[in-house]
């Protein structure tokens, strides 16, 4: 239990914060719809229960992750993350459908005026000021795994392209809260058209929009989390620890270099070539500086480093592709 309350406190802080506010706003969410009936706040309940659930599966998951390597697991616990979004997105999926299912029925059946537009209103401002600070601080951290200085207001479309370089908890807290907060403003506004208008098939509209969006999410973060799951290589970080290792001196070629993304974290098998004639005692010391070198580089946790001996051709011709006697 120790050893669990100390893992947890390392879990992603971004994927806490956002369960707690999407909790908070699943519950007045529910409240407001049970007063009013109207369907576009049911599907702002169901996409902030179903967005609450996710991350705190999530930030469960990042903090197990993280568990030391052990003589069952020498590779590490760093997958878990992409297991539990994995089984998180299966709870989205199925309050996406349940969303639009109802939005349709509501599109194809109206109900007439939906009372109490004044709570819907103030429950759904209160989400977008709260779903706004998540997602905002959500770029912040997105700049900040990847390197880059916040920018203010500017970091949330800064982050768009730096996304890809953000640890996966934290890229599924900033999609998850762009798309609520984007239903927020769309719910707002279909309440609004509806009561000026008369129009009520606009929520159900809105109500499938918002299902269509949390499903994009759902693809998105499958497709992102079956690639780390499998074991995908970061290609820009390979690149970056192929120039390193060519610049030492000692190293003549590069045969393997592997660097794969373990969750949040990389792994690094390298098999370079070295002058046969060199003591192993000195390549002994030339892999403890690569270790050394290689391991202060963000998010790797792990590094393998084997020499074989150099047959006086250059196989590593372009940095980032595999040579053709990788072995």
């Amino acid at each position: 239990m120790a050893e669990l309350l100390k893992l947890l406190k390392d879990g992603n802080k971004p994927s806490l914060m956002a369960a707690c506010v999407n909790a908070f706003l699943g519950i007045i969410k529910g409240i407001a719809f049970f007063f009013t009936g109207n369907v576009a706040m049911f599907a702002e309940m169901m996409h902030s229960l179903g967005d609450a659930a996710n991350q705190l599966f999530v930030y469960i998951g990042s903090a197990l992750s993280k568990k030391a390597p052990t003589k069952q697991f020498p590779g590490g616990f760093g997958r878990i993350v992409n297991l539990v979004c994995l089984f998180a997105v299966i709870i989205v999926a199925i309050l996406s459908y349940e969303t639009i299912k109802e939005g349709w029925h509501h599109f194809i059946h109206p109900t007439g005026e939906s009372s109490g537009i004044l709570i819907a209103l103030g429950v759904l401002f209160i989400g977008i000021v709260l779903e706004g600070t998540v997602l905002a601080k959500a770029a912040a951290e997105v700049l900040h795994e990847s390197g880059q200085e916040k920018a203010g207001i500017a970091s949330i479309p800064k982050a768009f392209t730096y996304l890809n370089r953000a640890k996966p908890a934290t890229k599924l807290v900033f999609m998850e809260d762009l798309v609520a907060t984007g239903g927020n403003f769309l719910a707002f506004a279909a309440i609004l058209i509806a009561y000026f208008t008369g129009w009520g098939r606009i929520e159900g509209l809105v109500s499938m929009i918002i299902g269509v969006m949390m499903f994009y999410v759902v693809g998105k973060v499958f497709l992102d989390n079956a690639r780390g799951v499998i074991g995908e290589t970061d290609e820009e970080m390979l690149n970056h620890i192929a120039h390193l290792v060519m610049d030492d001196p000692n190293i003549k070629d590069i045969v393997r270099l592997e660097v794969i993304k373990e969750g949040e974290f990389l792994h690094v098998e390298l098999v370079a070539e070295a002058d046969p004639f060199l003591s192993l005692a000195f390549l002994d010391d030339v892999r403890d500086h690569l270790t050394e070198v290689i391991l202060s580089q963000k998010g790797v946790s792990k590094v393998a480093i084997l020499f074989d001996e150099d047959d006086g051709k250059t196989s590593w011709i372009h940095v980032g592709e595999k040579p053709s006697n990788s072995i």
